[in-house]
């Protein structure tokens, strides 16, 4: 969007700033939430002056929003909608994109008609921890009023769109600067964004002060994490099942979870609903308590039953857990993606903290169960299930050795790029930063010590759930030399790396890629001097022959549990950590060949690189489900091997 004037640029700036700021702090806004908005003058294309208001953009972080995640509303439009006496959801979406003066610009938020209607040039609005705790309560909105001083409209929960914009629209907001929605959150508006943001945090102080919480969502002391990494790794794929597809799991090391989850009565404390509205989509309207998720599910699906009549047509969401409290393991929540499970844990440490607040001010209650249904099953959110798209490997998670260089590192971007969590293991300490985002854990170590391997199953299994596929592709290259001037050392570190760290590697995932959702998977990085040896290099190519036939064993033994093994054999792939220059330049004096020549000595006449490699795991991983015991070559055609 671009600012057409001097004073619109410096609204759009002001209301960026103040947004940032506001969504700075979770105990305001959390992932996502809130909505923001300025009054200003645009210009069209005619070059004619119109009045706007710059909504915040759905999907936009208040947090880290830019210029370009408001839209531009003809303020006019607006008016004309909030006159109407109905208007459904999905229409008053499209009524908002063609109101926009930018049709690149986001879709605004649904909020977007109360923000044109509100007095004042800012309007700021957010779910904040101490007044959702001090309006949480079934008491009197006078009683909330007097807490919160003079200047402010109190009502209740109303469905936010439309029917909220018509309520507030109906109702007289003459002297007033501030709007509590019960059970949902605070609005301020004021002819200045900065002052609309103080007025806010005077509001919430206030708040706060009655329920006596100085910091929300505090997670306390980090616990080490307990419980057999097998049963986790059930209770994941238990998950799934009743999720209908694979999904991940984290176990958390919040003492403050902890403790929530060992405490008695939780049954009639946790069926009071979500703190607010909203977050039914994240964590449903209760927690699952211990580990029965066949009893939780069938529980929700005489929730849905008892409210599918509300809404024609409606798709039933899967009736799986998102946060479950378990009074051995603690803490622990559920979803797709590794976002998910932040954005779990986050709503629900700070619903754990409005609850007690409420409590302790006389007694939590939430919306009822049949309103809480209805925002659970809003046409909006619907609307968003039939163009949902998944990566490949959403909700799956993979174990990579060897990840910081080479093919390992290139199979790890792959699995990350398809939607995998991935957990990297290398002897290279730059493996823990080998990749951003929390979708990645490295740990560092040698592969074939087995206190290492247990290390990363463990990093795995309660950081995502479990193991769901496993790429062993580390390995080393020794100095090549004939048999006859072979080193015992060479021989025997050959061995520990490319065929005992394999061994030592199955035997601690097998029991986790037997609970895989979707079947576990086992891809050896081998090689061609397996079918195809060349002089000089015994160690290495006995070393890898006794893999893949290690890898054959497996593909027999472990059949009968669902899991699939299979081998790629690369030839010739140079962008890795065993070719050094000098390395490569002695193998191609061997063959008489220059370094170039060597580097594509294949039927193609192609270089194989380790993202080749990659994708040729990426097959064993993603698709051919009745494929095991396979072979796959990735080496340009080499006359040897066929």
């Amino acid at each position: 969007m671009r600012a057409t004037s001097d004073a619109h640029r410096r609204d759009l700036d002001d209301i960026v700033r103040v947004s940032r700021e506001l969504g700075a702090d979770p105990s305001f806004v959390l992932h996502g939430g809130g909505n923001t908005s300025i009054k200003t003058v645009g210009r069209d294309v005619t070059g004619t002056d119109v009045d706007l208001v710059l909504v915040k953009g759905s999907g936009w972080d208040l947090g880290t929003i830019e210029a370009a995640g408001f839209a531009p509303l003809r303020r006019a439009r607006l008016d004309e909608l909030l006159r109407l006496d109905e208007l459904d959801d999905v229409t008053m979406v499209n009524e908002l994109r063609q109101a926009s003066l930018d049709a690149s610009a986001p879709t605004a938020s649904i909020e977007a008609l109360l923000h044109a209607y509100l007095p004042g040039t800012a309007v700021l609005h957010s779910h904040a921890d101490a007044i959702v705790a001090l309006t949480n309560r079934d008491v009197d909105d006078a009683e909330i009023g007097e807490i919160l001083g003079e200047r402010v409209l109190v009502l209740p929960y109303v469905m936010p769109g439309f029917p909220l914009a018509r309520r507030i629209a109906s109702t007289d907001v003459t002297g007033v600067d501030a709007v509590v929605l019960r059970n949902h959150g605070l609005f301020t508006f004021a002819d200045d964004a900065d002052a609309a943001l103080r007025r806010h945090r005077e509001l919430v102080a206030r708040a706060a002060s009655a329920t006596g919480v100085a910091q929300w969502g505090d997670p306390g002391e980090l616990l080490d994490r307990e419980g057999d990494v097998v049963g986790l790794a059930e209770l994941r794929r238990a998950v799934s099942d009743a999720a209908g597809r694979p999904m991940l799991l984290r176990q958390s090391a919040s003492a403050r979870g902890a403790e929530v989850a060992t405490r008695s009565g939780l049954d009639a404390s946790t069926a009071r609903g979500t703190a607010t509205p909203e977050h039914v989509l994240y964590t449903k309207r209760s927690p699952l308590l211990g580990r029965d998720v066949e009893g939780y599910a069938a529980r929700y699906r005489a929730y849905v039953d008892r409210h599918r009549h509300h809404i024609e047509g409606m798709t039933e969401l899967d009736p799986a857990p998102r946060v479950v409290l378990d009074r051995e393991w603690g803490l622990l929540v559920a979803g797709e993606t590794v976002r998910d499970l932040r954005v779990v844990h986050d709503v629900t440490l700070h619903t754990f903290d409005v609850v007690d607040a409420a409590d302790r001010l006389g007694g939590y209650s939430s919306l009822s169960e049949e309103l809480t249904f209805d925002i659970e099953y809003w046409s909006l959110e619907q609307a968003k299930l039939t163009g949902k798209k998944r990566s490949p490997l959403t909700g799956e998670v993979a174990l990579v050795t060897g990840a910081a260089s080479g093919i390992g590192r290139a199979v790890a971007a792959h699995l990350l790029q398809r939607g995998a969590a991935v957990v990297g293991v290398d002897l290279n300490p730059g493996v823990v930063d080998a990749f951003d985002g929390d979708a990645w854990r490295g740990v560092v170590g040698d592969v074939s010590d087995a206190y290492i391997i247990d290390a990363a199953v463990e990093t795995a299994v309660r950081d995502f759930g479990g193991v769901d596929i496993v790429v062993a592709a580390a390995g080393i290259f020794p100095a090549s030399a004939p048999v006859a001037d072979l080193r015992d050392d060479e021989w025997d570190r050959a061995l520990r790396i490319n065929v005992t760290a394999v061994a030592r590697l199955a035997r601690s995932v097998h029991a986790l890629l037997a609970r895989s959702p979707r079947g576990g998977r086992l891809v050896l990085v081998s090689t061609k001097n397996v079918a195809a040896p060349g002089p000089g290099v015994a160690a290495y190519s006995a070393s890898k022959a006794a893999a893949a036939q290690l890898a054959r064993v497996l593909a027999l033994e472990w059949a009968s549990d669902g899991i699939r093994v299979n081998q790629v054999e690369p030839d010739a792939v140079f962008d890795t950590s065993i070719w050094t220059p000098e390395l490569l330049a002695a193998r191609a004096a061997e063959y008489g060949l220059s370094v170039e020549e060597y580097r594509t000595r294949n039927l193609l006449g192609a270089e194989v690189t380790s993202a080749a490699v990659a994708e040729a795991v990426g097959v064993f991983c993603e698709m051919l489900p009745v494929t095991t015991g396979a072979h796959l070559s990735v080496d340009g055609g080499n006359d040897r091997v066929i």
